[in-house]
């Protein structure tokens, strides 16, 4: 049973005393002091003795999983990024030495780009030299000489622009 008021009054009446209301509360109010002080000393006790320990997320298995997983992707978008501008680089190389066309995607495709080096704009380090060694190992497939260019105005194989007849002269080009 509680130590309730109640309590200490039945226990009074059946012991044939009366208690005064003074003295039942003196009592009740000395019990829960002392319950009070009690449990919260308990409590304290059980909070101190059961403390949760502290995890860091960097120390637990998953994050180092997904730490080194994506650090692996860093390292791949950076070797990406890093291929394609020594590609470009390439290219800018093989297009200052002359190449053009399917001779230029072909001479790309063989160009050694693990050994280029790039400065911080992305262009190739000692670009002149490199064009240079380009030049002096595609000269077999390189155009020899100047090109043909057609007369101005010639419209390059005898025939006349087309666009720029009137409708008249238009008719008389195209039944020749």
């Amino acid at each position: 049973m509680a130590f309730t008021r109640e309590f200490i009054r039945k226990a009074a009446k059946e012991s044939g005393m009366e208690i005064p209301k003074e003295l039942e509360d003196a009592l009740v109010q000395e019990h829960l002091s002392t319950r009070d002080g009690y449990t919260s000393d308990k409590v304290q006790e059980a909070l101190e003795n059961h403390k949760p320990t502290p995890t860091k997320a960097e120390d637990t298995e998953e994050y180092k999983a997904l730490k080194k997983q994506f650090d692996d992707y860093k390292a791949q978008q950076q070797e990406k990024e890093t291929k394609a501008a020594k590609g470009n680089a390439a290219a800018e190389i093989l297009k200052a030495a002359g190449l053009s066309g399917k001779a230029l995607e072909m001479a790309k495709a063989l160009y050694k780009l693990d050994k280029m080096e790039l400065d911080e704009s992305g262009k190739a380090k000692d670009f002149d030299s490199l064009v240079t060694a380009a030049k002096t190992e595609y000269a077999e497939i390189l155009p020899k000489g100047g090109s043909y260019t057609p007369p101005a105005g010639s419209g390059g194989g005898g025939e006349k622009d087309l666009g720029s007849l009137s409708m008249e002269e238009y008719i008389k080009e195209r039944s020749k």
